[in-house]
């Protein structure tokens, strides 16, 4: 039974999101899944964006877990800094995007240095949206397109 690990701050949760997600799902099936949700203060501060509450996103992240993979118990966990429970848990898989990559190779060199199994690094590539640029939730906020990659007019 595997256990694994996957991030982010989820706002808007779009296709790419659903993709990270239905990976970790898969992975972690007979297993567990643990959702890193970033906290408002980790999500604030690395944008220029708005970010919801961390509350209102774990419960559209809950919700949207249980109507795209049937899941009612999702286990979300809040995060403080870029590698949560990821250092000092045990966890076999974690699902990554090509954004995310390098932080998953610091992740395992940290895991190391505490004498833990490195996690195997499962990367989805990048969602493309209907421009063949990639889903971004900066890009939604920006109305350039929508949650599903569809260009926007402006």
């Amino acid at each position: 039974m595997a256990r694994v690990a996957v991030g982010g701050t989820f706002d808007p949760i779009h296709d790419g999101h659903i993709a990270l997600l239905r990976r970790a799902f898969e992975l972690g099936r007979g297993g567990e899944v643990i959702i890193g949700l970033t906290s408002d203060e980790m999500a604030r501060a690395s944008r220029t964006r708005s970010v919801r509450d961390f509350d209102l996103r774990a419960k559209t992240l809950c919700s949207v877990v249980r109507m795209c993979f049937g899941i009612e118990d999702a286990r979300v966990t809040k995060i403080d800094d870029q590698c949560g429970p990821s250092i000092y848990e045990d966890f076999d898989f974690i699902v990554v995007s090509p954004e995310t990559l390098p932080m998953a190779e610091k992740i395992n060199r940290l895991r190391a240095k505490r004498d833990l199994k490195p996690m195997k690094i499962s990367m989805i590539e990048y969602q493309l949206a209907q421009d063949h640029v990639r889903i971004s939730s900066t890009r939604i906020s920006e109305g350039k397109i929508d949650t599903h990659g569809k260009v926007l007019s402006i």
